[in-house]
């Protein structure tokens, strides 16, 4: 008891995760609730992969625990879907037939992880709070590349030449030449990208210049 009060205590992350359970067992769905909520996570339980599909936010926080053996749609079809549609949930697989061929085909689809029924629910537990903790981590990874594709947006074609020269690496006088504009007009869209991008330094410039390369923009 002692440890899932610990548990409890960790499953703090932002974004109120959500831990999706597809299972058509349901008594498997009522177990993995029950477990879960004990511990403070917010549970959504379904007993099909079409029924997660067509109710389920792509973008939420969370992880998913989907079984393997499922009518309708299995757990690999499922998993298939979630690529497609943009989810990006860390999955950690459910089977009570699982085998070598199995286990490498979900892993090598992209799963966090594959479980054997019977599991252990301690070790359960700290597998979906892993996963969490890696949700949790890709959400605030969007967040600032978001953030750094809107601050970009404010910028004038001509300031967007400026500042991909300046993150080059390239003086003031070098991207006047290369612009064919005068040495003070680079200056002054220089002054304009500082106060459009809130920078103070060339640094910082740089710094969103490296982020945006993380977006598919100019190395």
């Amino acid at each position: 008891m002692m440890q899932l009060e610990h548990d409890r205590a960790r499953t703090a992350i932002s974004g109120n995760p959500v831990v999706y359970v597809v299972d058509d067992d349901a008594g498997v769905r009522t177990s993995l609730k029950w477990l879960l909520e004990s511990v403070g996570m917010e549970v959504r339980a379904y007993s099909n992969g079409r029924e997660f599909l067509d109710t389920a936010n792509p973008g939420q926080c969370g992880c998913m625990l989907l079984d393997v053996r499922m009518p309708y749609m299995g757990g690999f079809d499922v998993q298939d879907a979630l690529a497609v549609r943009g989810f990006h949930l860390p999955v950690i697989f459910l089977s009570a037939h699982g085998d070598v061929p199995m286990t490498v085909r979900a892993m090598k689809g992209g799963a966090y992880d594959f479980l054997e029924k019977p599991y252990n629910d301690q070790a359960l537990l700290d597998k979906v709070q892993a996963a969490l903790q890696v949700s949790a981590a890709q959400h605030a990874e969007a967040s600032r590349r978001a953030s750094t594709r809107s601050l970009l947006e404010l910028l004038s074609a001509r300031e967007r030449e400026v500042f991909d020269r300046l993150v080059e690496g390239k003086a003031s006088k070098v991207i006047a030449a290369e612009l064919d504009i005068s040495y003070k007009t680079v200056e002054v869209h220089r002054a304009h990208i500082r106060e459009k991008l809130g920078t103070h330094s060339l640094a910082e410039l740089v710094k969103l210049g490296v982020a945006e390369s993380g977006l598919g923009g100019k190395p």
